[in-house]
């Protein structure tokens, strides 16, 4: 990996500290990671960009040939394929920011996504901020819908439904390496919000479509079906009794109608 050293140097000879380490986990995803990435470089913040290869047998490598010579872009190869929680925590792992911000290669982010939250963690003193998006169909057009979110999130909220995107997260690195994402065979992304929320009670949100996400039926919770069994096995690894992983599970299933309902133009 590129770049080890936290901070960077300036044509000053000055170092910089890096303050947001930002990870795109990939697998077959060269015809999308350039607009994710180009999105993360336009962030006006020092950052690193880790980009990690979770084996894939698509054109990644080539495309990524016109980023390796930028000393931001750190990019990493899995030896073998381990899925997106693992490949994430890996990069959690390497991070040399204060913060690490989590990026799929088929979203990005508006300009000036990073900063919004930077300024707003500050004056919440929360240790996640998320953000609204934009749903975008597969080949990345607007479908005319915006998910919000609420600008404080608490752990009872969590409970009835994942209303944090991880491609719109920005998260104390300290923190992201006490709770790595586990259990892929259910949500790990969710799982992880509600131990994180769990201690630390509550967790902030920039009301604004900052991210630009694209809807999939490909991915493991492409199926809604799929996706509720996943819901229901976070409870239970949240080491839920039967009743309360029912009881959250009805509030989840009530709650998802009534985002999709109000989401605005």
């Amino acid at each position: 990996m590129a770049g080890n050293s936290s901070n960077r140097e300036t044509g000053s000879g000055q170092k910089k500290k890096i303050v947001v380490s930002v990870i795109i986990p990939v697998y077959n995803g060269a015809a999308t990671v350039g607009t994710a990435l180009e999105s993360a470089l336009t962030q006006s913040v020092e950052k690193e960009i880790i980009v990690i290869n979770d084996c894939s047998t698509d054109s990644l490598d080539e495309v990524m040939t016109g980023y390796i010579d930028n000393p931001v872009i750190h990019y990493i190869k899995n030896e073998k394929n381990i899925g997106v929680a693992e490949t994430r925590n890996r990069g959690v792992m390497m991070a040399k920011g204060e913060y690490v911000a989590f990026l799929d290669a088929d979203d990005w982010w508006e300009e000036g996504k990073i900063r919004k939250q930077l300024l707003y963690l500050k004056k919440t003193n929360t240790v996640l901020c998320a953000t609204g998006r934009e749903l975008l169909t597969p080949a990345g057009m607007p479908t005319g819908r915006v998910i919000p979110v609420s600008e404080k999130i608490t752990y009872q909220m969590l409970l009835g439904g994942n209303v944090i995107n991880c491609s719109s997260v920005l998260l104390k690195t300290e923190v992201a390496k006490q709770f790595p994402m586990e259990h892929p065979d259910s949500h790990e992304d969710y799982l992880t919000w509600l131990k994180i929320l769990k201690k630390y009670r509550q967790a902030s949100a920039v009301n604004e479509p900052l991210l630009k996400y694209r809807l999939s039926t490909s991915g493991k919770s492409g199926s809604k079906l799929q996706s509720a069994k996943m819901t229901f096995k976070v409870y239970r690894y949240m080491g839920f009794g039967l009743v309360k992983s029912c009881w959250c599970f009805v509030c989840y299933a009530v709650n998802g109608i009534k985002k999709y309902l109000k989401a605005r133009m």
